[in-house]
């Protein structure tokens, strides 16, 4: 019987909305991951038929996602994440350039960086030493400049950190500005294209790079680490012969392949799904605020990705909202996008000084349509609604009998 690829389940009538966790996998993907199934299974490193055959498919992959990222192809690694490839890039470069004689040095970062940045930064505080400078941002979510220059002139700076755009709140960030400010200052800037590697084009003037494949439509399990060839960087752990010594284990190579395929996809298909998504996204952005009573949507309304939007309903609480319109048919998410699970308020918004309870991301997939659009706009307000009358009668009933 022949084999068929397998299919992404995404519930019926396109209620997905939740891309910026997870975009379905492309079609793309799912034809080669069949193929290297078949093809791809054996260990590169060997030298025998089905190893040549395994390390000939990773070196396309490779060579693919080079391309799509503006890099060489030696400069890639393939990990098994999105966070583990933001976590070598920051500790492996700052091991590389700190100097016992000197001191243990210091560290720039956005306020909105991913958890995997702020994480990372936080444990080379505590484990090392290393001085920590958190960069604020606007009311739109944009990291300031001005500060950042200033920080990454700081003596002792061994890297800075700012992402190519927001994952919550889809703001795009002065990327261009900051690597100015690095290569006059020669500390090497770490651009975290997570939310945007597919989407929009990569800026330049960066040393490293990470991306995760499950935010373009690639399978789940597969991160990007780019290290340009002058910048500095070391092996934060024990070191392993495979992924030109930056990434210990065994590489899953039909996994690669689909995320080269997806992503190679998403950048043929890039400028069509952009205005199609940005005009549906527009159009939430704009009935929001007008269909809900104290609703609030954040991010810059023009340079922004395409996917993204994020609103907060006041006197609504954020899981209970999401909840109900999973019953709904329609996935979003809700708190900090990176760390839902925890229940923890979104830092993103917190340092936009936004409004952080009963907050919505609303993230579209590829292929979302008018339709689905509809639906949702016609779904929240009543849902919020129905939410605040139960959050007002329970406050009611609390307060019932209290003798003022």
């Amino acid at each position: 019987m022949a084999a068929t690829a397998p299919t992404a389940t995404v519930r019926a009538g396109s209620g997905y909305l939740d891309a910026a966790s997870a975009e379905p996998l492309h079609p793309s993907a799912r034809e080669a991951l069949l193929t290297a199934l078949h093809d791809g299974w054996a260990d590169p490193a060997r030298l025998h038929r089905e190893g040549r055959r395994a390390r000939l498919l990773l070196d396309q992959a490779r060579e693919s996602v080079a391309a799509e990222l503006g890099a060489r192809p030696d400069e890639v690694s393939f990990t098994s994440s999105g966070t583990q490839a933001v976590h070598l890039a920051v500790l492996g470069a700052v091991q590389a350039r700190q100097s016992a004689s000197r001191g243990p040095g210091h560290l720039v970062a956005s306020a909105v960086e991913h958890s995997a940045v702020l994480n990372a930064a936080d444990w080379l505080h505590r484990v090392s030493g290393t001085a920590v400078t958190i960069i604020g941002v606007d009311r739109v979510g944009r990291a300031d400049a001005t500060e950042f220059a200033a920080a990454v002139g700081r003596d002792r700076t061994l890297l800075a950190c700012l992402q190519s755009a927001n994952h919550e709140v889809g703001t795009v960030q002065p990327v261009a500005a900051a690597a100015a400010e690095c290569e006059r200052a020669r500390v090497p800037l770490l651009v975290d294209a997570g939310a945007s590697a597919g989407r929009l084009p990569i800026p330049a003037g960066w040393a490293l790079l990470a991306a995760s494949a499950r935010k373009w439509g690639g399978p789940a399990g597969v991160g990007v680490l780019v290290v340009r060839r002058a910048t500095r960087w070391r092996e934060p752990f024990p070191a392993d012969d495979r992924e030109g010594r930056r990434v210990p284990g065994f590489p899953n190579v039909p996994e690669i392949l689909a995320a080269a395929a997806s992503l190679s996809a998403m950048g043929r298909e890039r400028a069509a799904l952009d205005g199609a998504l940005r005009a549906l996204v527009g159009r939430i952005r704009a009935a929001v605020p007008e269909r809900v009573p104290d609703a609030v949507v954040y991010g810059d309304p023009a340079d922004r990705l395409p996917h993204i939007v994020t609103f907060s309903c006041l006197y609504v609480d954020g899981e209970a909202l999401v909840t109900e319109l999973d019953r709904a048919g329609f996935s979003v998410s809700s708190g900090s996008a990176c760390v839902a699970d925890t229940r923890q308020p979104s830092h993103v918004l917190a340092a936009m000084g936004a409004l952080t309870h009963g907050n919505v991301r609303v993230s579209l997939p590829r292929g979302a349509g008018e339709d689905a659009v509809t639906a949702f706009l016609d779904a929240l307000p009543p849902i919020v609604a129905r939410i605040r009358q139960t959050v007002a009668a329970g406050t009611a009933t609390d307060t019932a009998g209290v003798t003022p």
